[in-house]
C-alpha cells in the first residue's frame, strides 16, 4: 500500500473516527459536515491507501492506526457505504479502540441488485469513457426525488462535477467480496445505523438488514439517496448528533 493522502485531524473532544465509501475520499463523503462535527469531537480522518488488492482487514487497520497516531487512541467510527463494513471490521479487530458506531448507507454484504450495479461500475471505470461514467454514477448515487428535482444545468453541473479518486476500481472490486455478517453478532458496542431510504446503490432493505444483525442497534431512516451528503445534510448531521453512548 502506498500513501495517499494526508490524514485530517479537526476539533477537540471525544474521538470521532471517519470511514468513506468506495468511489469517495474524506472531503467528498463527509466535507460538508466536517466543521460541524469538529465543534463536539476530535474528528479524524484518512483516505484510503491506494492497493492492487485492498482488503477490510487492510483499511480498518490504516484507519485504527491514523487515529492513534494523532493521539486519539479511542474513538466512534463514523461509517459511509462501504465505509461501514471498515468500521465492523475495526471493531472486531479492535475492540479496545472502538467506543460506537454511526453506521450510513452500509451493507454487511452486497444484494444480488447491488452486484449488478457495481459490475457495471466496474466495466465503465475499464471503458475510460468518463462522461458515461460520470452519467452512470450520477445515477446510481443520487436519489430520484432529488435527481429529478434538479434543472437540466443542474443536471449537466452534477455530472461535470463527478470526481473519479485514485483506486476507485480496486475498492469497487472489495465491495463486491465483502461479507461481515458473521460478524455482526460479535459487535457489543453502542451502534446507530441511518438508512438512505431512496438509495439506488444500497437498497434499503440491505441497510435493514445491516441493522437487524448488530445486537441493539438503533435504527433510523432519511429521505435520500446514496448521496445524503448533498441531497440531506442537515437531517444527516442531525440523525448523527443525536446518538449517545
Amino acid at each position: 500500500m502506498t500513501e495517499h493522502f494526508a490524514p485530517v485531524v479537526r476539533g477537540s473532544g471525544p474521538g470521532l473516527l471517519l470511514a468513506h465509501g468506495a468511489g469517495g475520499s474524506v472531503h467528498a463523503n463527509f466535507g460538508p459536515i466536517l466543521d460541524d462535527l469538529a465543534q463536539t469531537h476530535t474528528v479524524v480522518g484518512r483516505d484510503y491507501p491506494v492497493a492492487d488488492r485492498p482488503s477490510l482487514d487492510g483499511l480498518a487497520d490504516a484507519l485504527v492506526q491514523t487515529a492513534v497516531d494523532a493521539g486519539v487512541e479511542r474513538f466512534t467510527i463514523l461509517g459511509y457505504s462501504l465505509g461501514t463494513a471498515v468500521a465492523v471490521r475495526a471493531v472486531t479487530r479492535h475492540p479496545e479502540r472502538v467506543t460506537g458506531l454511526v453506521l450510513t448507507a452500509g451493507f454487511a454484504r452486497p444484494s444480488n441488485q447491488m452486484r449488478l450495479a457495481l459490475a457495471v461500475w466496474r466495466e465503465l471505470l475499464d471503458l475510460g469513457n468518463e462522461e458515461l461514467l460520470a452519467k452512470y454514477v450520477t445515477f446510481a448515487g443520487v436519489g430520484g426525488q432529488f435527481l429529478n428535482a434538479l434543472t437540466p444545468r443542474e443536471l449537466e453541473e452534477a455530472v461535470a462535477g463527478v470526481v473519479v479518486p485514485d483506486g476507485t476500481a480496486e475498492l469497487v472490486d472489495l465491495v463486491a467480496s465483502v461479507d461481515t455478517t458473521a460478524e455482526l453478532g460479535r459487535v457489543t458496542v453502542p451502534t446507530r445505523v441511518i438508512g438512505t431510504r431512496q438509495d439506488v446503490l444500497v437498497p434499503i432493505d440491505v441497510q435493514r438488514d445491516l441493522a437487524e444483525g448488530i445486537p441493539g442497534a438503533e435504527y433510523v431512516e432519511i429521505a435520500s439517496g446514496h448521496s445524503m451528503q448533498a441531497e440531506a445534510r442537515d437531517e444527516w448531521l442531525a440523525r448523527i448528533r443525536e446518538f449517545r453512548h
